[in-house]
């Protein structure tokens, strides 16, 4: 990373050491500190340019604030707002969403496991543009309750719908520091921003798999750090040969996985990406399991909370087995 990166990983760390608190933020009504959100907006996290009230970061830095995140679990709408801000970068006339963004409003794309259809056109007098009534349903939407923003695909168009003409429901998953929701569309006004690209789907498993990486490596420092204290036989267990190497794996598997998040930038390597990280968060998680003993799957050690995370992450955006087929077909 470049000086400036590395100052603002610093910057992330040191603001979500004073201020994230996961359990506290799960046991919230909307899972979300606001405050929290509002002080990573100031920072300039976003990727939003600086004629559209942001600092001028570009994805990079975001991916650098994204793995902090995930290092934290701390929930956030980084990652939802983020996909949409580079969603709206593609087209003219978007820069009013942009500035609200910049601001700390709440944006979500919905784009994956959306099954909707436009009933009828027409044009949207306050905007001059072509809209249309869409009817369906959007599930596992990303903070898509609390979103002041929402943006939809049908997999040709990208729209900003009317909040006052959806309804919009928390989904209980098994990850609980991820806020999803399912949103019912009937007749709702939608304004037609332009043409959906492959390539904003590309920029969402990038950005999942910066925070996966975040999310598995702090889940071995946590691992290692207890193989240090842990005594058995009169000695830390960490001095044992077997668990040496097991670590060392793991250590191995975070370093390739860090990798395969830097590398993904176009449609291969980002599909790459979202199966490697998954899986290396996964198998990181479950050797956080077994390495703590049985302390590992009490509800107060932070062991099964990393657990969860990776297995709801795996899901998001489509499972690792579903990307394996892209790619086969890619190549």
């Amino acid at each position: 990373m470049t000086p400036e990166q590395l100052a603002l990983r610093d910057a992330v760390r040191g603001l979500l050491a004073k201020h994230s608190d996961v359990r506290a933020a799960i046991e919230t009504p909307d899972g979300c500190d606001k405050g929290l959100w509002g002080r990573l907006c100031d920072m300039g996290v976003l990727p939003i340019p600086e004629q559209h009230g942001g600092s001028g970061a570009g994805l990079a830095e975001t991916l650098v604030a994204l793995e902090e995140l995930g290092r934290t679990l701390t929930p956030s709408p980084l990652l939802a707002s983020t996909i949409a801000a580079r969603a709206l970068l593609r087209f003219r006339d978007t820069g009013r969403l942009l500035r609200r963004i910049a601001d700390g409003a709440v944006a979500t794309l919905a784009w994956d496991c959306v099954e909707i259809t436009s009933t009828e056109a027409f044009d949207h007098p306050e905007v001059n543009a072509a809209s249309d009534y869409l009817d369906g349903t959007a599930r596992f939407v990303l903070d898509g309750d609390l979103a002041e923003i929402l943006l939809v695909s049908d997999g040709t168009w990208l729209y900003e719908v009317d909040l006052n003409g959806v309804t919009r429901e928390h989904t209980p998953t098994l990850d609980q520091t991820r806020r999803l929701a399912t949103i019912h569309l009937t007749s709702t006004p939608a304004l037609r921003l332009g043409r959906w690209s492959p390539e904003i789907r590309d920029i969402a498993l990038a950005a999942l798999a910066a925070e996966q990486v975040g999310g598995a490596a702090r889940a071995l420092e946590i691992t290692v750090e207890y193989a240090k204290t842990r005594v058995q036989f009169g000695k830390p267990i960490g001095s044992f040969q077997a668990l040496k190497h097991r670590m060392a794996d793991l250590h191995v598997l975070v370093e390739t996985a860090r990798s395969a998040a830097l590398a993904a930038t176009d449609e291969v390597s980002a599909a790459v990406a979202k199966v490697y990280c998954s899986e290396a968060f996964c198998k990181v998680a479950a050797e956080m399991i077994q390495l703590h003993g049985g302390i590992a799957i009490t509800w107060e050690h932070d062991a099964h909370l990393y657990f969860k995370r990776a297995h709801g992450s795996a899901q998001l955006f489509g499972s690792p087995a579903h990307h394996l087929q892209r790619l086969q077909a890619l190549t």
